[in-house]
């Protein structure tokens, strides 16, 4: 049987991996086994990174949050309570968005809230 030689598949395969290290710094970039391990790693990271990126992004949202429901004279947990009980459907990512660019609508929103726990 005749010895197989990096042909085109071999290439390809090759190709699509030095593709993705474009831009690598030194031999990371040229060389077939360096690019790889690098390759490798750098998905892994991705892979782990979009999972933290939506932890991140909500904690970022519950600070906002209590730091406006603070400023309207209620905590966190207060806050969230009185948004279920009143059956307003908005998720932490918009309360947070109106808190930050908003401040007098999401006044208005913990008046609400603050209505709903009194009652």
């Amino acid at each position: 049987m005749p010895r197989a030689k990096g042909g085109f598949k071999t290439r390809r395969r090759r190709k699509k991996i030095l593709g993705m290290t474009k831009g690598y710094y030194g031999a990371k970039s040229r060389l077939f086994r360096s690019a790889t391990e690098s390759v490798d790693k750098a998905l892994q990271y991705a892979y782990r990174d979009r999972k933290n990126k939506k932890r991140e992004f909500r904690a970022l949202w519950i600070v906002r949050i209590n730091a406006a429901a603070r400023a309207a004279g209620l905590t966190y947990s207060q806050f969230m309570s009185g948004v279920k009980k009143a059956d307003i459907g908005l998720n932490r990512k918009s309360i947070a968005e109106l808190a930050y660019s908003d401040p007098r609508a999401f006044g208005e929103l913990a008046e609400t809230v603050k209505a709903r726990l009194a009652s």
